[in-house]
């Protein structure tokens, strides 16, 4: 990525930031006092400490989720080839669309605008209808909706271990949801994203963790005579293949998402050049074994009878087919990431109720702030767990989520906000990447939303509110 930084063809030479501007507008920033930040900014984004490493604590823990543990599901409507190329193209492009905004909130922080949030580039690149009409309700949607399919995920996750040790249990899936959501509910009390970087740095390990043990389970299962008879063909007429294609780029969409990007960069202690792409490194070091490994082996060991969640083809009929104590140590490696995702993807909900209802000229820990703080965030979690439970749809939810929520948000406004900030040349090949990467991903985004919207369409008949799937 070392193109990003912006040559001749790229800036103008005013852009170009010397040493003597980068000390001078790094102590103007500096000289802005904490009052001037609004309750939200000030007790939940806001760092004075945060490091280049935690910010890789807190990517990888956004973007290497147990969602990963869904891409041998998407290379049933891909296939082999078409698979692993979109693995390569989604890991390629969010990466540069990650730095590119990364350099435009180096540049708004060089100029003395610190943009701590996503909605704060929006007003200030594309104007404040676009960042309140359309990029504030699209991340509301998919850090909420992400509380909401890690909360299902997690329940599953339980239930599973439940029945391992009570075949014929009568415990329910939202009745599991509920433990999750009381796991979350304490979590989510933890007052700033900064002070998640030690729970973060468990949630990398956590990850490798079960990416590892889905991966051998895979191979093992695979190699096994209890394994499925392998098979590669695409399921279904002409019709459901092509909309599967696009449901598949959803999914995938998913798995790589993000859509927290400034608000992670906001935990950086400033000056802040440099640090995102080192704490992106670390990140894409944990994706790229992860992702690759976990979709490879699935994909392989499962073929076209992958399941919506790779853990769920180790068992048949209720039984496993790797040792028992294998498969509860993967469910729990999973159970414990999931909170740990939940719990980062909630911090845009509590800045946006810290910066509605909290006191920023009152101390962070005072009790006019810390009781409406409880209070609002306990309710958050409660909300999100009751839909959770009332609409046990994980793969549906993934992709909708998906197309409408992380496709706008993680490849195409990067590119966008890059080309209106730093303005290259029209003869520049930045400038035409930028762009063919908004129009391709555009197009993709309609498509995929309508093929998530069909998927839902076809599996209404087997909705039930609060189904024990």
């Amino acid at each position: 990525m070392g193109s990003l930084e912006l040559d001749s063809t790229t800036m103008n030479s005013r852009e170009v930031h010397g040493a003597g501007e980068d000390d001078h507008l790094s102590h103007k920033h500096l000289s802005r006092t904490d009052q001037e930040l609004d309750a939200g900014a000030l007790f939940v984004l806001k760092s004075k400490a945060g490091s280049w490493l935690h910010c890789g604590y807190h990517l990888s823990t956004s973007i290497v989720a147990p969602s990963l543990l869904s891409l041998p599901f998407a290379f049933t409507f891909l296939g082999w080839a078409a698979g692993i190329i979109c693995l390569v193209v989604g890991a390629s492009v969010t990466f540069y669309s990650y730095n590119l905004l990364s350099l435009v909130l180096e540049h708004q922080s060089q100029l003395g605008r610190r943009h701590l949030r996503f909605r704060d580039m929006a007003n200030d690149i594309l104007g404040r209808r676009w960042g309140r009409y359309f990029v504030v309700p699209i991340q509301f949607m998919v850090c909420y909706g992400t509380v909401i399919a890690f909360t299902l995920l997690g329940g599953q996750c339980m239930k599973a271990i439940y029945l391992l040790s009570e075949p014929n249990g009568t415990m329910k899936l939202y009745e599991f949801m509920i433990i999750f959501g009381i796991l979350m509910l304490l979590l989510a009390q933890i007052p700033s994203f900064h002070s998640l970087r030690h729970i973060n740095l468990m949630s990398l390990f956590l990850c490798l963790a079960y990416s590892a043990c889905a991966t051998a389970g895979s191979i093992f299962i695979g190699n096994s005579s209890q394994g499925l008879n392998k098979d590669y063909s695409r399921k279904g007429d002409a019709e459901n293949q092509i909309f599967g294609i696009f449901n598949a780029i959803a999914i995938i969409a998913t798995t790589f998402g993000n859509g927290i990007i400034p608000e992670i960069q906001a935990t950086i202690a400033p000056p802040v050049k440099g640090k995102m792409f080192k704490g992106l490194c670390v990140c894409y070091t944990v994706l790229i074994v992860t992702f690759f490994t976990v979709a490879i082996s699935g994909y392989w060991a499962f073929g076209n009878e992958s399941e919506g969640l790779v853990l769920s083809n180790f068992l048949d009929d209720g039984k496993p087919l790797v040792p028992k104590w294998f498969f509860l140590m993967t469910n729990i490696f999973t159970i414990l990431q999931l909170s740990a995702v939940g719990v980062v993807y909630l911090q845009p909900t509590n800045e946006m109720l810290e910066r509605t209802f909290a006191d920023p000229n009152s101390k962070e820990f005072s009790t006019r702030n810390v009781i409406p703080r409880i209070v609002l965030r306990s309710l958050s979690v409660v909300i999100s767990t009751m839909v959770a439970a009332m609409l046990p749809f994980f793969g549906d939810i993934n992709a909708v989520v998906g197309a409408f929520g992380f496709m706008p948000l993680d490849f195409i406004l990067p590119v966008v906000f890059f080309n209106l900030t730093f303005k290259p040349s029209k003869r520049s090949l930045i400038f035409w990447l930028n762009v063919t990467i908004a129009v391709v991903f555009s197009a993709l985004g309609l498509i995929a939303a309508v093929a998530a919207v069909r998927q839902i369409v076809l599996d209404a008949k087997t909705y039930r509110l609060f189904a024990n799937v």
